[in-house]
C-alpha cells in the first residue's frame, strides 16, 4: 500500500526573497504613507497588489512534498558516494554539484530584509543640487492675480514660474510663504527646494528658490520661509531667477508627501 506524499512548506531562499520584497511593499504602501517618497499617490493600489502577489508567489515557491525531499536526499547521497570509474565520477559531479548554491542564495535575502526594516529616505538636497529648476510655464505672459490676503501660500513651482515669466509682476508688494527643504551651494548661497515628479522619484526634477537675508539652516531641514519676491531681471531672460527676501524662517516637520506634482 502506497502512502500519498505530504505537502509542506520548506524554507527556500527564492521564496523568502519574494516574501520579504512583498512585505516591504505592503509596509510602505498599505500600512503607512512611506510610498509617497517614491511614487505618486495614485499608484498606491498597484503597489499593494504587487506586494500581495509577491508574497503569494513566495509561498507557492516554498511548497514542497515529501517525495521531493527524498529525491534531494538521494542526490546528496549519490554525490557523496565514491565513483566506480572516472566517467561516472565526472557525470555525478556535473549532475549534482550544487550543494553550495542554496547557501549562497540566502545572502540575497539581506538586501530585501534591509528594505523591509529600513526604507530609503525621500530624495533631498543631493538630488536638488544636481538638477536645474524647470518651470511649467512656456514663454512670458501675464499671470492671474494672487488671492487676497498676506501671506499667500505658494508652491515653489508657482513662485518660480511667476518670478521668471510673469510680465505683470503679480507678486510685487505681496508677502508669500514657501515650504521646502534646505540645499546650499559651496559659496554659501542657500535655497529651499522641492522635487517635481510626474510618476515617481526616478523622474524627479528640482525646483529651487534662492533665499536671502536669513541664515541657512542645516541641509535637508524642512522650513517655511515667509518673505517678499526679489526681482532679478527682465521676465524671460537668463537674469530672471526665483529669489525671496526672507522675513522669517521656521523649521517644520517633513511632510508625508515631500514632492510637488505637475
Amino acid at each position: 500500500m502506497t502512502t500519498r506524499p505530504r505537502t509542506r512548506l520548506r524554507l527556500r531562499p527564492q521564496g523568502v526573497l519574494l516574501i520579504l520584497c512583498g512585505a516591504a511593499l505592503l509596509r510602505i504602501a498599505l500600512f503607512s504613507e512611506l510610498y509617497l517618497r517614491y511614487v505618486k499617490e495614485g499608484l498606491r493600489p498597484y503597489l499593494v497588489i504587487s506586494g500581495v502577489a509577491l508574497i503569494v508567489l513566495g509561498l507557492v515557491g516554498m511548497i514542497g512534498r515529501d517525495e521531493d525531499e527524498d529525491e534531494d536526499e538521494h542526490a546528496v547521497h549519490d554525490e557523496g558516494a565514491a565513483p566506480t570509474d572516472a566517467g561516472h565520477g565526472q557525470e555525478a559531479h556535473a549532475g549534482h554539484d550544487h550543494t553550495r548554491n542554496p547557501r549562497i542564495a540566502w545572502l540575497l535575502t539581506a538586501p530585501a530584509l534591509a528594505l523591509l526594516l529600513f526604507p530609503p529616505p525621500a530624495l533631498g538636497s543631493y538630488s536638488a543640487g544636481r538638477e536645474e529648476a524647470r518651470v511649467a510655464a512656456q514663454g512670458t505672459g501675464t499671470f492671474p492675480e494672487l488671492p487676497a490676503g498676506d501671506p499667500v501660500d505658494l508652491t515653489l513651482g508657482a513662485f518660480a514660474s511667476r518670478a521668471e515669466w510673469d510680465t505683470g509682476a503679480s507678486m510685487k508688494n505681496r508677502t508669500v510663504r514657501l515650504t521646502g527643504f534646505v540645499t546650499r551651494d559651496d559659496d554659501g548661497t542657500w535655497y529651499i527646494a522641492r522635487l517635481l515628479v510626474t510618476c515617481c522619484a526616478a523622474d524627479a526634477q528640482a525646483l529651487k528658490v534662492e533665499i536671502r537675508d536669513a541664515d541657512a539652516p542645516a541641509a535637508d531641514a524642512w522650513v517655511t520661509v515667509t518673505g517678499t519676491w526679489h526681482p532679478t531681471g527682465k521676465p524671460g531672460s537668463d537674469a530672471a531667477r526665483p529669489v525671496l527676501d526672507a522675513a522669517s524662517v521656521k523649521r517644520v516637520p517633513a511632510p508625508s508627501d515631500p514632492y510637488e506634482k505637475r
